[in-house]
């Protein structure tokens, strides 16, 4: 029996469901907008989005770069997850280069504007890896700090697991880790991937935008902000195609088998995790990671899963001192004059 008709059937029913849903929340947030609106405070810095590419072993690859590049320091390297892209670090950027840091915001091979670079190829956890590994060889990047939230946050965890001597100093921040992996509707799409793939952008939209919402901002107003950029990549011939080759490679068997590469006592490496005590990826993952890396866990009250975006002088800050652990900068001052 073909199971592809009944699949295109359910798909169907999900897809105006979602669209039910997401009219039924913006009517709400419209007349939620006047009353949010006093409380609302200023918007911290946004970095520009400064774009590098080159092509790397015959893969296009594509990366945000801030702040001067010298080689007595080392840089701090960024990677983000799904369904997000380089511009999650917006909020977090300003406040790493006005302490004189180099920053780049590496793009996950198939992922943001990098969608059809991936179509065909291997974007699973260890391959971004490999592409990650290789990226840095053509920098000439030997060794930095990384930071990685979501599924870049599985890659980093790869990362340290095969190329330790790269890795100086980590922040994970609500990542991908073990089995808490991948959640309702990013399993949903995977089961699916040959139905979504066929998607017109307008039909994938709504799906798109309540599994955002699912996971979830606690800043309402960056939480809007957040699903107009994410959307952009996908609002394409091939956005549809590119979603379903991410949901095709999203395994948690990929991160488990990378737990069972991470030594017990952890490395001599400073590692930090940030996580929100909201997050769908379970805090209770997050305190076993910090017991695996020897982490220290900072958890975010009331805090979900773009925290980022949320709460970028926190991520910020935790970097900071991160670095200053590894005798980079010291400890880091409070918030700037036009930050929360």
């Amino acid at each position: 029996m073909n199971k592809r008709p009944r699949s295109l059937k359910i798909l169907g029913r999900l897809a105006l469901a979602g669209t039910a849903t997401w009219l039924a929340y913006h009517a709400y947030r419209k007349k939620q907008l006047q009353r949010e609106a006093p409380h609302q405070g200023v918007s911290p810095p946004i970095a520009p989005e400064l774009i590098r590419t080159a092509l790397i072993n015959g893969v296009l690859m594509r990366w945000e770069e801030h702040g001067e590049r010298e080689t007595s320091q080392l840089p701090v390297i960024m990677v983000h997850g799904i369904p997000t892209n380089p511009r999650i670090w917006r909020y977090v950027i300003p406040r790493l280069t006005r302490s004189g840091l180099h920053c780049l915001a590496w793009e996950l091979v198939g992922f943001g504007w990098s969608i059809n670079a991936g179509l065909g190829r291997d974007i699973s956890i260890p391959k971004q890896v490999e592409y990650l590994r290789a990226w840095l060889d053509d920098q000439g990047i030997d060794q930095a700090v990384f930071v990685g939230h979501d599924v870049g946050g599985g890659v980093m965890q790869g990362l340290l697991a095969a190329y330790p001597e790269r890795v100086a100093g980590l922040l994970l921040v609500d990542t991908v880790a073990f089995d808490n992996w991948p959640v309702v509707a990013m399993e949903m799409a995977r089961q699916f991937h040959f139905v979504f793939d066929k998607l017109p952008p307008t039909l994938l939209k709504p799906i798109f935008h309540v599994g955002l919402r699912n996971l979830g901002h606690d800043n309402a107003q960056r939480g809007r902000e957040a699903a107009t950029l994410l959307w952009e990549p996908y609002n394409s011939s091939t956005g549809p195609s590119g979603f379903a080759n991410q949901a095709r490679h999203v395994s948690s068997r990929d991160t488990q088998a990378i737990a069972d590469h991470l030594p017990p006592d952890g490395y001599d490496i400073p590692v930090r995790i940030v996580w929100g005590e909201k997050d769908s990826l379970s805090i209770e993952s997050a305190e076993r990671l910090a017991t695996l890396l020897g982490a220290p866990l900072h958890c975010i009250p009331g805090g979900r899963h773009f925290n980022p975006e949320d709460h970028p002088v926190i991520v910020a800050d935790e970097i900071l001192n991160l670095l200053g652990s590894v005798a980079q900068l010291p400890t880091p001052s409070g918030p700037g004059p036009n930050e929360p």
